[in-house]
């Protein structure tokens, strides 16, 4: 056999053991639109939504439980972020007193209302958390300023960040309440937050765990449609953000970016197939990324430089455990994939 030969036997070799990256249905045994996911590891997870839903699984997603919050039937729960398999928090959006935030320390058995918004402007989009006791959330702004909470003791407390911390808002700006993933955090206290529906798309960052804040403009276009949606760091030097124009769904006009510096400056890529609405680190040696929205998903094994669309329906959040191998998709209609093969 010539070294040609063998080289594409080889190589074919390769392409045939390669793991496809591929979604397999569960069901949530609910209707509601799902907008929320976080994967504590590979057995459990938690998803929210629409109709004031909360869902756990702690087998894998074979089954998935719902979780009622009292009194909570009507409201629309675009985030969760579960810290452990048993204790997690859920954000509503809504102007007002709709934006509210509630924890579990039992496995949703029982929920204690921790935040209600009491300003009538002001409109919670996402939160995350460091940790059992530190986190962030983030309305859209509020008069020209940015309004930000954070809590250092499990959410009994959400203290809001002084204005003299925080640089100005371009009018409207905001942070889309599409999957609960505009906010990034990474230990020790590094925080980000991706915006749009201004005049540009920026991305807030803290490393001080949000007593101080920079920001930085990005190549994404922003409208009031259109922005940041999604974003991500897999250390503290290397993010990506996702976005584009929800109007126009299938459309892929300069909708991703990325850092080498923490978020300082960024770089356009192209490559996505359509509107993401999240993007997340797939842990591993390689640096590599899933992007997903309504339309579809696509995956990059070269830290967002090129990516490849994966066969198979949208979602609209998507989340994967920090050492986890299976990753979970939500969309419409109570809909729920698991994503493997990366």
């Amino acid at each position: 056999m010539t070294a040609a030969r063998a080289f594409v036997a080889v190589s074919l070799l390769t392409l045939a053991r390669a793991p496809a990256v591929q979604w397999t249905p569960q069901t949530s045994g609910v209707t509601a639109r799902l907008r929320g996911i976080s994967a504590v590891n590979d057995q459990v997870a938690w998803a929210s939504g629409a109709e004031g839903t909360v869902l756990r699984t702690a087998d894998g997603g074979h089954t998935w439980q719902r979780r009622s919050i009292p009194g909570a039937g009507k409201l629309d729960f675009r985030d969760i972020d579960a810290v452990s398999e048993t204790t997690a928090y859920v954000l509503s959006i809504g102007a007002g007193d709709a934006s509210r935030i509630y924890k579990t320390i039992d496995a949703g058995a029982h929920w204690t209302l921790q935040f209600t918004n009491e300003d009538p402007k002001a409109f919670y989009d996402a939160m995350a958390f460091w940790d059992g006791n530190r986190g962030v959330a983030v309305s859209d702004s509020v008069d020209g300023r940015f309004v930000i909470l954070t809590t250092r003791d499990g959410g009994r407390v959400w203290t809001r960040v002084p204005q003299a911390s925080l640089p100005a808002a371009l009018p409207n700006e905001g942070a889309f309440a599409a999957s609960g993933t505009n906010v990034a955090v990474l230990a020790p206290n590094h925080v980000w937050i991706g915006t749009g529906a201004a005049t540009r798309s920026r991305v807030l960052r803290s490393s001080d765990a949000g007593v101080t804040w920079a920001v930085t403009d990005t190549p994404l276009p922003a409208s009031a449609s259109a922005g940041i949606f999604s974003v991500a760091f897999r250390d503290t030097r290397h993010g990506i953000v996702v976005g584009g124009d929800f109007k126009k769904e299938a459309e892929a006009v300069n909708n991703a970016a990325v850092t080498s510096d923490g978020g300082l400056a960024w770089t356009a890529v192209t490559g996505l197939s359509g509107y993401r609405s999240v993007v997340a680190n797939i842990p591993g040696a390689k640096p590599s990324w899933i992007a997903v929205g309504p339309t579809g998903s696509d995956v990059s094994t070269d830290d967002g430089r090129t990516w490849k669309a994966i066969e198979g329906p949208g979602y609209h959040a998507f989340a994967i455990a920090r050492r986890g191998t299976i990753g979970w998709g939500v969309g419409e209609d109570g809909r729920i994939a698991k994503l493997t093969g990366w």
